[in-house]
């Protein structure tokens, strides 16, 4: 009498533990889900798996008790996709990327919110016409936000991963890289409205019909630029610094041997990586001379790029910089949008402390002012107008369109990405390139240090064998020169804006119902 049994329960500190995993399960599972999408991307390139990619996530969110827990599970799912499209940032950051993460990663909290509040239980046709409409919408808010250039810019935008297919390049040509990502998000909705009332949806199998017939119509109908029958012959030079088995290290002289091969290819120009020279061409007139003679030799204008503080500015600026026979022309652009961590770090005062843990930028580079289109003798006796891009500005639409509409006839990429050559960037910064012909109908020419060099023409479509990560080489890309302009040269971001105009107006109309639905006391 009075003596306890052992019930076989854990200890006090055990079921704490106990708890505390059933409580982080979900959030994990949101963040493991959050980073699927990473597979869509190259090197993987697994494209058709962004039809799905964003399915469990989903699911994962509308199955949360509450909105308030979904906004919260929205939130680690962003940290969770932020961490795979960026992990390329590692090398740099170190557990920093954590912390970015975990930052940006709110802005996927709304998102959450939304999902659950569309897609809990079993969704009425009212509530999956909105879910299908608003949730698409609601993640391209996210995107367009985020791409930001002080925010990170557009790195890992969904629509970004079907650079190879054509249907994907013609709407883009459309409304951008945002109408690839609004379909991609808007065909996941309608699979999960399907799966939660075991495919009896009018609403989700309509949507999905609409969405195959406006690929379709936009794949035949869209405006295309027109071909004039010219092309243009890019030399491109890869010294492949950091490959192991290469004995050059001065980036520079091994660029200069192989811009002497493209002679033969009579190019019209012929375009280095970034960063190909490290000192500022008005303050080495030695090192300007020599390019001016190698430029004489070749028959051709060099476009360099420079990495070096700047006299008389008192900062280090990224510059493509002309180089004719006579020496330097005159023209010259200075990078716009510098790559956050890299080439600089957001509000120093406050988050200076990320270079201690990383390799973060010990010093700011300088901006430049604006878009410079270039003009270039070509072999023929006439003359080719081209935009110069530098490495991480090729992510952002806008400045490919803006080039493209003050009458650049190729944009050009100088790119570098040796920090970062054992991990996917490479590859998908590459594949940036298909996207910014296709959205602005004209040809896109990257150079790279140590790869991936790469051409594409006006729709998208790669010219000729892309330079991998392994090569130190030189080739000439020939790309037809087109004239006229693609629907986003002409509307720009209308699908951002009318993705908010849309959310803006569903938010009211929400508001209102709920305020006429409240009891009157």
């Amino acid at each position: 009498m009075g003596e306890q049994r052992d019930t076989g329960g854990p200890p006090a500190h055990r079921g704490r533990l106990h708890r505390l995993a059933r409580k982080a399960a979900r959030p994990m599972l949101a963040a493991l889900c959050g980073g699927l999408p990473v597979l869509i991307f190259p090197t993987p390139g697994w494209w058709w798996f962004a039809y799905v990619c964003l399915v469990p996530l989903l699911l994962v969110l509308r199955a949360a008790p509450t909105p308030r827990r979904a906004a919260w599970l929205g939130w680690w799912g962003g940290i969770g996709f932020l961490i795979g499209v960026m992990s390329w940032l590692i090398p740099s950051l170190g557990p920093a990327i954590v912390v970015l993460a975990a930052f940006l990663g709110v802005l996927w909290a709304p998102w959450g919110w939304l999902v659950q509040r569309l897609l809990h239980g079993t969704p009425d046709a009212g509530r999956a016409l909105a879910a299908v409409v608003l949730v698409p919408t609601g993640w391209l808010l996210t995107e367009t936000v985020r791409s930001w250039q002080y925010l990170g810019g557009p790195w890992g935008l969904l629509g970004a991963s079907q650079y190879q297919q054509h249907f994907a390049l013609r709407l883009a040509s459309v409304g951008g890289v945002w109408l690839d990502s609004l379909l991609i998000v808007a065909v996941n909705t309608a699979i999960v409205v399907l799966l939660v009332v075991w495919g009896r949806s009018a609403v989700a199998w309509l949507t999905l019909l609409g969405l195959a017939a406006g690929t379709v119509a936009a794949s035949v109908w869209a405006p295309v630029p027109h071909a004039t029958g010219r092309t243009a012959a890019i030399g491109v030079v890869q010294p492949g610094i950091g490959v192991a088995n290469d004995a050059v290290s001065d980036r520079t002289v091994k660029g200069e041997q192989l811009t002497a091969t493209l002679a033969a290819g009579h190019p019209d120009l012929v375009l280095w990586g970034e960063s190909s020279v490290s000192f500022d061409l008005d303050a080495r007139p030695d090192l300007a001379a020599r390019l001016a003679r190698l430029s004489a030799a070749t028959g051709t204008d060099l476009l360099v790029n420079v990495d070096a503080i700047r006299p008389g500015k008192g900062g280090i600026y990224k510059s493509s910089v002309l180089v004719g026979p006579q020496g330097l022309t005159g023209q010259r652009y200075d990078k716009i949008r510098l790559v956050p961590f890299g080439e600089y770090i957001p509000l120093r005062p406050v988050l200076g402390w990320v270079a201690d843990l990383s390799k973060a930028a010990a010093v700011d580079r300088r901006r430049g002012s604006g878009p410079v289109v270039m003009t270039v003798p070509t072999r023929d006796g006439g003359s080719l107008r081209v935009g110069p891009l530098i490495c991480f500005e090729s992510a952002f639409p806008d400045m490919s369109r803006a080039l493209a509409r003050d009458g650049a006839q190729v944009i050009l990429v100088q790119s570098a990405t040796p920090t970062f050559q054992d991990t996917w960037a490479p590859e998908q910064h590459a594949s940036l390139a298909a996207l910014r012909a296709a959205e602005t109908g004209r040809p896109v020419v990257q150079a790279t240090l140590t790869g991936v060099s790469v051409a594409y023409d006006a729709s998208g479509r790669q010219v000729g064998q892309s330079l991998g990560k392994d090569a130190s080489a030189a080739t000439t890309y020939t790309v037809p020169l087109v004239t006229g302009s693609t629907l986003y040269d002409r509307w720009g971001n209308w699908v951002p804006a009318g993705s908010a105009l849309v959310l803006l107006l569903s938010g009211a109309a929400w508001a209102v119902t709920v305020r006429r639905g409240r009891p009157r006391s």
